[in-house]
């Protein structure tokens, strides 16, 4: 099982960085030679097996993190993330059967695949240049816990409890160390492992209840996509909205919301009476942290 994975770990690495929207993309696609061996002795896995379900859950969690190396904008719902699934059951299926070269199953493997991001993301489609290969992976590294708390404004004497991390990332820095100090801190991700700290989850999923949060925290996370929705002619921006009132609906009087970069074009209507805002700008950069505090 391990050794499948890897493998599938290098296949991925193997077409990293190939632009989908490319005009050869289907002569750049490829399987690498060693997923060419695994897929010689691919019938002795049991298309009932919870071996082949682990490895197609494998694939499928693998490619959209990968995508999403190419771009952080990428968003896939539960339907997309089950069609995704079923290309990869078909795929192991048409390889078992052998009714098809190689060669021909990949590329209509890889056929679908585009559709797919075409139909799922389709802003995507205007912004790579069809002409190059490869496009460079996206800066998405996770801020080391202190950086995250000189950005965001988070002092440790006047943080309340229970705190919430917003795309905490898969190591959940923050939240650990504000676990070090006895917060009780949470967080959850799209990319995260569940356990009791943390938990994979969508915004649009996660349930904000009432009143419920002392400290909410997002760094380059929740309001990044927010910013990048509002100015999309195509961007789910009323659905981020309605979220973004959630998560404050969420604090507790007295708690806040840290997030960077900051949303001007929301944070000037909030009402002055109920929510404290404090911006601060970052650096040299042209964006700005925001705290809200909730007054009442």
């Amino acid at each position: 099982m391990n050794n499948a994975q890897n493998i599938i770990d290098k296949q991925f690495k193997f077409n990293q960085g190939k632009n989908l929207f490319y005009n050869g993309i289907l002569n750049s696609l490829k399987f690498g030679s060693e997923t060419l061996d695994f897929i010689e002795k691919i019938d002795a896995i049991d298309s009932e097996s919870e071996s082949e379900k682990l490895l197609v859950d494998y694939l499928t969690n693998g490619a959209i993190e990968e995508l999403c190396k190419v771009n952080q904008y990428f968003s896939f719902d539960k339907e997309a993330r089950l069609i995704l699934r079923n290309m990869y059951v078909d795929l192991f299926s048409k390889l078992k059967k052998h009714q098809s070269s190689v060669d021909l199953i990949a590329e209509n493997h890889y056929k679908n695949l585009i559709k797919w991001v075409q139909e799922t993301n389709s802003f995507a489609e205007n912004i790579y240049n069809s002409n190059s290969e490869t496009i460079e992976s996206v800066a998405c590294s996770e801020y080391t816990a202190v950086l995250q708390m000189e950005i965001l404004q988070i002092n440790l004497d006047q943080i309340i409890e229970p705190v919430l991390d917003i795309g905490c990332g898969k190591m959940g820095y923050l939240v650990l160390l504000l676990r070090k100090y006895d917060f009780e801190s949470y967080g959850f991700d799209r990319f995260g492992y569940d356990n009791l700290y943390f938990s994979n989850a969508n915004w649009f999923k996660y349930k904000f209840e009432n009143d419920k949060r002392g400290t909410i925290i997002s760094n380059l996370g929740f309001s990044n996509h927010f910013q990048h929705h509002h100015f999309r002619n195509d961007g789910k921006f009323a659905d981020y909205a309605r979220k973004y009132m959630d998560i404050l609906s969420s604090l507790k009087v007295g708690g806040c919301f840290h997030y960077a970069p900051d949303l001007p074009f929301i944070e000037q209507y909030l009402d002055k009476e109920k929510y404290q805002l404090t911006i601060k700008p970052i650096g040299i950069h042209n964006f700005k942290s925001t705290k809200i505090k909730r007054l009442r």
